[in-house]
């Protein structure tokens, strides 16, 4: 997969992410133990996994209008691949810490949206530094 792809695809899951946190349908409830949030519209669980609230949701569309504008070139690409490993990378690790987990009652980003943000930005990390040129680097024959 070239970084271009990948930036495509994500910034589409970002995009459908976003859109999906608005559906009723797909939102549960917050449980009453959940940290308190200033920002309480379309607040609760995308899926009953995912915290999100109305801040969350667009944020998400931002980030996947942004790769998707970004897949249009293998440097912007590139810089996309680069920030967003660095961006969920310190948003996992918020994650984990009780006073940031909500970015100040703003933005909810604890529970499973921790290994969800590490995971994107390991797998954002491998293409922003380890893909070269325009496809993955396949090991040399021997």
């Amino acid at each position: 997969m070239t970084v271009k792809t990948f930036a495509l695809i994500i910034g589409i899951a970002f995009l459908a992410a976003g859109a999906l946190g608005f559906v009723p349908a797909l939102v549960t409830p917050a449980p009453e133990h959940a940290p308190t949030l200033g920002v309480t519209a379309f607040q609760g669980y995308l899926l009953g996994l995912f915290p999100v609230n109305f801040m969350h949701n667009l944020l998400h569309l931002a980030i996947g209008a942004w790769g998707i504008a970004a897949s249009r070139g293998v440097g912007g690409s590139r810089a996309y691949s680069k920030s967003l490993a660095v961006i969920y990378g310190v948003l996992a690790v918020m994650g984990l810490i009780p006073t940031l987990n909500t970015v100040f009652g703003l933005v909810p980003i604890y529970g499973h949206d921790v290994w969800l943000h590490a995971g994107t930005a390991l797998v954002a990390a491998f293409f922003g530094w380890v893909v070269k040129g325009s496809s993955v680097v396949s090991p040399k024959a021997a």
